[in-house]
């Protein structure tokens, strides 16, 4: 088994789809989003303050910046994602949570 992911990124696309969330960031629906306080992930109360921008599907393993990849998400879960996919995640979990058998 693997220790490590490795991807390449393109860094044309990445460049695209960080503009095209700054650019969502100033919408009225993000910041509805953030108003909310919650993140998307531990579904913690943290305030909007306290609140960033992540992409479901990183930017950086080619997902776009579209209100349907974009959640608000706390700083211990963005540092705890990392650039993980939603299966790399439930994988991480499940092999990192389950009892030594």
């Amino acid at each position: 088994m693997c220790d490590y992911i490795e991807f390449k990124s393109d860094p044309v696309h990445s460049r695209r789809e960080r503009e095209k969330a700054r650019q969502l960031r100033k919408t009225a629906w993000w910041q509805a989003q953030l108003q909310k306080g919650v993140c998307h992930y531990c579904g913690r109360q943290v305030g909007a303050a306290n609140l960033t921008m992540d992409h479901v599907i990183p930017v950086a393993r080619g997902g776009r910046s579209i209100k349907g990849n974009c959640v608000p998400c706390c700083k211990e879960c963005n540092n705890q994602k990392r650039a993980l996919t939603p299966a790399e995640q439930i994988l991480n979990k499940l092999f990192t949570d389950s009892p030594n058998i």
